[in-house]
């Protein structure tokens, strides 16, 4: 009874539209048709006699969905199940017939001379007894589609919600993966500072530290943020190890304005930087320079970040990429996909060069 409840509730109003336009429909056709043939009868009762016979769907439909939904043709019940939409089928049927032969009898339009219910009502179980028994199974069968469409549709839906809180959880992993790395090795800075009894600086370092790991906090619910900030929190980063390197670490950001509004993962260009400082600069008594530079096209955000420093022996390369790099192939893999990449690759004579190839979109 409660599916029946709800389904007259939320779709009586449509079930009459349908049916009443069936009917309609059914009855200018009969008309047209008869009166093509040259026939004379009362044609309004012969309309509104056929028409009225279809409105018995109009109070079935509900029913016969109810029992759609109460016993559904899939599960260990089916047969049980099939039997009982095949006497639901033919009772609507049978009250079907005797209601358009109770119009017919009553109304007589086509003026049977000989008009009774009784033969009204078999001729119709003759001539339209099955089509009770289709319309009862097309209904069954297009509730049952729409059913099966509505549940693909849900679980499509909980499939890219799953999707999405798994993508979030691994991102928040990586996340959490590189924030103790990146502040791991600065503290080893700072520590190499204090040795060199450089407190000055091991404070300045300190505070710029404490600064870095702030912005880094408050962007942690984002996973994408204008390149602008990360362009402002690289700039912070090179001050910082700039206290510690000083003239052996030089940088040249060049980067157009106009590609500051696109959206890349936090944290993008600093771990790559950490690595080229680590990997490449720091190995120079000299030091060396890195060049970061981001140019669009077609569609497509492309960032490269080339450091001086010795070249990388690319097949055994793993042990030297260290955190940074992997962590950023992995986010950018579980972002955006087959969309990105990142390359590394030595240089024509010396160096190394990191190029990261995005989607590009900004936040409007």
């Amino acid at each position: 009874m409660s599916a029946l409840r709800h389904i007259l509730t939320r779709h009586s109003w449509w079930i009459a539209i349908v049916w009443l336009a069936v009917g309609l429909i059914t009855a200018a056709q009969v008309v047209g048709g008869m009166a093509a043939l040259g026939r004379q009868h009362d044609w309004t009762a012969v309309f509104l006699t056929t028409a009225a016979a279809w409105l018995i769907w109009a109070a079935a439909t509900p029913l016969i969905l109810a029992l759609s939904r109460r016993f559904p043709l899939t599960g260990a019940r089916r047969w049980r199940n099939v039997a009982v939409h095949l006497v639901a089928a033919l009772a609507i049927s049978v009250v079907r017939i005797a209601w358009s032969a109770a119009l017919e009898w009553a109304f007589n339009p086509l003026d049977h001379p000989d008009s009774s219910f009784r033969h009204e009502f078999l001729t119709m179980v003759y001539m339209q007894f099955h089509t009770g028994l289709i319309i009862y199974g097309a209904t069954v069968a297009i509730d049952n589609t729409i059913d099966s469409i509505r549940r693909l549709a849900r679980r499509e839906a909980e499939a890219a919600r799953l999707a999405g809180e798994l993508s979030k959880a691994q991102l928040d992993a990586l996340r959490r993966q590189l924030e103790p790395h990146f502040l791991f090795n600065t503290l080893n800075g700072i520590a190499g500072l204090i040795r060199e009894q450089r407190n000055e600086d091991a404070v300045d370092m300190i505070a710029g530290l404490s600064g870095l790991l702030r912005r880094a906090l408050d962007d942690s619910g984002r996973q994408l943020v204008p390149l602008a900030e990360e362009v402002s929190f690289l700039e912070s980063y090179i001050a910082l190890q700039s206290m510690r390197l000083g003239d052996r670490l030089k940088v040249a950001v060049d980067i157009p304005i106009d590609l500051y509004g696109a959206l890349v993962p936090p944290l993008l260009l600093q771990p790559l930087v950490e690595n080229a400082i680590v990997h490449g600069i720091a190995k120079l008594v000299e030091g060396g320079q890195i060049r970061v530079k981001a140019r669009e096209s077609e569609g497509v955000l492309s960032i490269s970040l080339y450091n001086d420093g010795p070249a990388l022996s690319l097949a055994g390369a793993g042990g030297r990429i260290g955190v940074g790099l992997s962590n950023t192939r992995g986010r950018l893999a579980t972002l955006c996909g087959a969309e990105s990449s990142v390359e590394l690759r030595n240089g024509d004579r010396a160096g190394v060069e990191t190029i990261i190839r995005v989607p590009y979109r900004t936040a409007a």
